[in-house]
C-alpha cells in the first residue's frame, strides 16, 4: 500500500514535531512551522524564512501544502456579506459565509464541517444535498484562511454553522477549535469560537465531558417533544427531553451559558403557546441565550414571518423569562448566504 504524503495543515504542534523526527528535522522546527502556518498565515513553503533553504526543501519534497479552491464569491448588495464556494475535491464543494457587523468592528466567517449534511432539517437548504462526507481539520482551518486572505482581513469570530453537522464530525472540528484558540496559532479567545449541533446530544456529552472552552448553541427550532421531528428528524434519534437534559447538564458542569437557535416559522412553531414553551425550557436550563431568526428558505412551503409576528413572538418570550433574546435577522439573505441557505443557489440551479 503506497504511503500518503503528510499535509502540513490542520496538524497541531505535537503532529509537527512527531513528522519533524520522521523526516530527520530538529524538533524545535516543528514550532516554526506551526506559527507559519496559522499565526503568519504564509500561503506556500518558501515564506517560511525561518526555516533553512535545506529545510524547506525537505518540506516541499516530502510533505504537501494545498488550498482548497475557490469557485464562486457572490457579495450582498444590502450588507456587505460575502459567500464563497470552495471545491475540496472532485464533485465535491462547499460554502462558507464571511460576515461584517456594520459598525466594522465585529467580523464572523461561518465555516462548514461537512460536505452536504447527515441530517435533514426542513427548513434547510443543505439537506437536500447529497452527503459526500467529512472535511478534514486542514479543510476547515483552509476556510479561514482563504476567506481571510480574498477579503484582506483576518476575522474576530468564527462560528460552525455553516454545511454539516458539527457533532457528527466531532474530532476533526475540535482539533480545529482548538488551533483557532492557541495563541501561537490563529490566536483567538475561545469564546470567539462557537460551535453548533442540531441536537446530536451523543456530541453535547462529549464536549461536556472534555471540559471544552468554546461558545455552544443548539439549533432548537420547535419546543414540542412530539412536533420537533416534522421540523428536524435529529430529534427522533436524539429527543427534545434528552437534549433539554443534555442543555442542563452543560449549564451546570461548565457553569457558563447556552445559546438556543430558534428558527421562526409562522403556524409552526411560532404563536403564543410554541414562546411560552421556549421561555419554559429557557427557564429550566437557567444560564441560557436565545437567538431567533426568521426564516429564509422558501423552497418549504412555509413563507417568513411578517414583522409583527416577529415582534410579538419576541414580546411574548420576553414576558416569560430573563433569558436575553438576540434577533439575529439574516445577513447575506440577498446572496442565499443566510442561515439555512448554504447550497440553496445550487439546488434552484439544478432543479428549474
Amino acid at each position: 500500500m503506497k504511503e500518503e504524503i503528510p499535509i502540513l495543515k490542520g496538524k497541531t504542534k505535537k503532529e509537527l514535531t512527531e513528522l519533524c523526527a520522521s523526516l530527520g528535522l530538529e524538533a524545535y522546527r516543528a514550532s516554526q512551522i506551526y506559527t507559519g502556518i496559522y499565526k503568519n498565515r504564509y500561503t506556500n513553503i518558501d515564506q517560511f524564512t525561518t526555516l533553512s533553504k535545506e529545510v524547506r526543501t525537505v518540506l516541499k519534497e516530502k510533505t504537501l501544502y494545498p488550498e482548497i479552491e475557490l469557485g464562486r464569491e457572490l457579495i450582498s448588495k444590502d450588507d456587505g456579506t460575502r459567500k464563497f464556494t470552495f471545491f475540496v475535491g472532485e464533485g465535491k464543494e462547499i460554502e462558507t459565509v464571511w460576515i461584517p457587523s456594520g459598525d466594522g468592528g465585529r467580523k464572523t466567517i461561518c465555516i462548514s464541517s461537512q460536505i452536504g449534511c447527515t441530517l435533514n432539517c426542513k427548513f434547510c437548504a443543505t439537506g437536500l444535498l447529497e452527503y459526500k462526507g467529512n472535511l478534514a481539520t486542514w479543510q476547515i482551518l483552509d476556510q479561514i484562511l482563504q476567506v481571510e486572505k480574498i477579503v484582506g482581513d483576518r476575522a474576530t469570530n468564527i462560528v460552525f454553522m455553516g454545511m454539516g453537522e458539527p457533532m457528527h464530525n466531532y474530532f476533526s472540528v475540535m482539533k480545529a477549535a482548538h488551533i483557532l484558540r492557541d495563541q501561537d496559532g490563529f490566536g483567538l479567545g475561545a469564546l470567539r469560537i462557537t460551535i453548533s449541533t442540531a441536537g446530536v446530544t451523543t456530541g453535547i456529552s462529549r464536549f461536556i465531558e472534555n471540559k471544552e472552552p468554546f461558545n455552544f448553541a443548539i439549533s432548537l427550532n420547535h419546543p414540542n417533544p412530539r412536533a420537533r421531528s416534522s421540523v428536524m428528524d435529529v430529534n427522533d434519534k436524539h429527543p427534545l427531553e434528552k437534549l433539554i437534559d443534555s442543555a442542563k447538564r452543560f449549564t451546570k458542569e461548565l457553569n457558563r451559558a447556552i445559546t438556543f437557535e430558534y428558527v421562526m416559522i409562522p403556524d409552526v412553531n411560532m404563536g403564543k403557546d410554541n414562546a411560552e414553551r421556549l421561555a419554559k425550557i429557557s427557564r429550566s436550563v437557567n444560564k441560557c441565550k436565545i437567538n431567533v431568526i426568521p426564516l429564509n428558505t422558501d423552497f418549504t412551503g412555509w413563507r417568513r414571518p411578517t414583522e409583527d409576528e416577529v415582534n410579538e413572538f419576541i414580546s411574548i418570550l420576553r414576558s416569560k423569562t430573563n433569558a436575553p433574546i438576540l434577533n439575529r435577522r439574516s445577513p447575506g439573505r440577498d446572496i442565499n448566504g443566510a442561515c439555512g441557505m448554504l447550497a440553496l443557489k445550487g439546488i434552484r440551479s439544478e432543479t428549474n
